[in-house]
């Protein structure tokens, strides 16, 4: 058990962890300075490039895992982090302030949350994502990702400068942002690779399913990306983009992730079982219903969501 984790797996995790944080701050700034170059609006660039530039670290452990035959990782990282993300991440926003959302959020973006998540499960019904079902998943984020950027044309100025005020410092060289969106690609595959390798290894060491690990360490640990954007937006009462960059970011997770990952290896479900699935697709469910009355979500709402959290980790690692 415990006694058989080695300190070499300890440190890969560790390391693979620090540096998926690094590589994806280093490529969000470098790819956001040179969208801004290019004249793309800030709104665009928050919706898109932050929120997908935050599941990065989650798309090249996905990708490792499962050119290294590790599909349960592959599979529980998405599912995992899209759990998190608005269980955890989102009940800790609403805790540290209450936030309001933008109505767009809860007539198209959300509903299109629980759609993703319906469109996955449906494609694991057969214990299999295929690669006509990735490439079908990558259409739909490319479908999404046009009409956000249609969308931000239309904002009003307001929304445009909260997006501006809040994204992420930016270098104001073209070479070093070139420099920061190539290193921070090295540095990603780099920190993917250690933190698969570990993973494993310590499945193996305490002897529980990969999918366990790939549901709880390694999502967390892919989703501090969304955890850091997600506060610092909260504690500057811009909790529209706290809620926005999360469903964006789950929304990347299942069309964009899974659907480059499928393309490149087909995916076997493993041990990702029903339940993970269902409590997936609930906590999306949940968010909309939380968020549909009055366009936000109060401290006891945020409450609730850790609750359910703190449940079904009992349930992953104790029942």
């Amino acid at each position: 058990m415990l006694e058989d984790v080695t300190p070499r797996t300890v440190a890969e995790i560790a390391a693979g962890l620090v540096l998926l944080y690094a590589g994806g701050e280093a490529l969000v700034r470098g790819a956001s300075a040179l969208a801004m170059r290019l004249g793309v609006a800030p709104l665009a660039i928050g919706l898109t490039i932050v929120a997908f530039g935050t599941s990065l670290p989650e798309l090249v452990v996905s990708i490792d895992a499962a050119l290294s035959e590790a599909d349960a990782i592959a599979v529980g990282n998405v599912v995992g982090s899209n759990i998190a993300n608005i269980a955890l991440i989102l009940g800790l926003v609403a805790l540290l302030r209450p936030t309001a959302v933008e109505a767009k959020i809860v007539r198209l973006d959300a509903p299109l949350m629980i759609l993703a998540s319906l469109l996955l499960i449906g494609g694991l019904v057969n214990g299999r994502l295929s690669r006509l079902e990735g490439a079908l998943l990558l259409v739909g984020l490319i479908g999404y990702t046009g009409f956000t950027f249609w969308e931000a044309r239309r904002e009003s100025q307001a929304v445009r400068e909260e997006f501006a005020g809040v994204a992420p410092g930016v270098f104001h060289s073209v070479a070093w942002s070139a420099i920061a969106v190539t290193g921070g690609l090295l540095v990603l595959v780099a920190g993917g690779h250690l933190l698969v390798t570990g993973a494993v290894g310590l499945a193996t060491a305490i002897g529980v399913p990969q999918a366990t690990i790939g549901l709880t360490i390694v999502a967390v640990g892919t989703s501090l990306p969304e955890l850091a954007t997600s506060l610092v937006a909260a504690a500057k009462r811009q909790g529209d983009i706290a809620v926005g960059n999360i469903v964006g970011s789950n929304l990347f997770n299942i069309l964009g992730i899974l659907g480059v990952t499928a393309l490149v290896h087909p995916l076997a479900r493993g041990d990702i079982d029903a339940v993970d699935l269902g409590v997936m697709l609930g906590v999306a469910i949940a968010l909309l219903g939380l968020l549909t009355p009055r366009l936000g979500l109060a401290r006891v709402e945020g409450a609730l969501l850790l609750s359910a959290y703190a449940g079904y980790l009992v349930w992953l690692l104790v029942v």
